[in-house]
């Protein structure tokens, strides 16, 4: 019976596919593209000869529907994007969606996956994370989504093109307050890297595929009862160097650590 394959691709290193991804596109009769050109360097490259198509957040809903019906019609199709996995900040689910009302079967074939990996290499502690994707572009849509999501008290991994980096940073100080953050660009190509910095000092190039994951919100205490004035006090007589003492109180806060700086004096 004929399938809907659902396939992981490399995030930036070919030689990151799976012998059962390659496998799966080989006998394949259909392999479904976000990019058909993107796509094309990779499909030569291990010799798939498949059919392929555009599949994209553009034409999603009427083409997933001709998807299920060339597999209804007995071809199995594969369903690849640009990188990583479908349905994943991706094109997919629409089909996928549809596959199971009308019936038909899909099957992963698993492959690499941004999130994952930039959290393997970040280093960040913590028994979760909230995966956010890209941000929304509507700045009130943006905050709710922001918000919700920093109520988990969890990192949050999110996905930003190059040239909005510093301007994401920006915002989410502003939103936020000072978070650590760990910066991961080109994963799994010739200039991977981790940068760990905060939003306050964030000075990151534009450059490059960029994965952020942001520190979560500190868990409630109680001296976030106390004025700011009373935090800051608190753990300077309690023999903490003022410097470190700003910087806590405004992680704790939520808050940019020049606003509790000038209740230092």
């Amino acid at each position: 019976m004929a399938k809907l394959y659902i396939v992981g691709t490399p995030i930036g290193n070919l030689g990151d596919i799976t012998f059962r991804a390659v496998e799966t596109l080989r006998a394949a009769d259909i392999v479904a593209c976000e990019d058909t050109r993107h796509s094309k360097p990779l499909l030569d490259r291990f010799g798939v000869m498949a059919r392929t198509v555009a599949y994209h957040k553009f034409n999603e809903a009427e083409c997933a529907v001709k998807l299920v019906d060339f597999v209804k019609s007995g071809k199995n199709v594969a369903l690849i994007t640009d990188a990583g996995m479908p349905s994943v900040s991706d094109p997919g689910a629409e089909v996928v969606a549809l596959c199971r009302k009308e019936g038909v079967e899909v099957e992963s074939v698993p492959g690499p996956s941004a999130v994952a990996t930039a959290v393997a290499l970040s280093g960040v502690k913590s028994t979760g994370f909230v995966f956010l994707g890209f941000l929304p572009e509507k700045a009130s849509a943006r905050k709710e989504y922001v918000k919700r999501a920093d109520a988990a008290e969890l990192p949050m991994v999110i996905y930003v093109a190059p040239h909005d980096v510093r301007k994401v940073a920006e915002w989410l100080l502003g939103e936020l307050g000072d978070r650590k953050v760990y910066v991961v660009r080109e994963l799994t190509k010739l200039h991977e890297s981790v940068t760990e910095t905060t939003l306050a000092d964030f000075d990151c190039e534009e450059r490059g595929e960029i994965v952020m994951i942001v520190e979560g919100r500190p868990a409630v205490n109680g001296l976030l009862e106390l004025t700011p004035e009373e935090h800051l006090k608190f753990y300077i007589e309690s023999g903490m160097d003022k410097k470190e003492a700003v910087k806590k109180v405004a992680a704790e806060r939520g808050v940019p650590k020049n606003d509790i700086y000038k209740l230092s004096f």
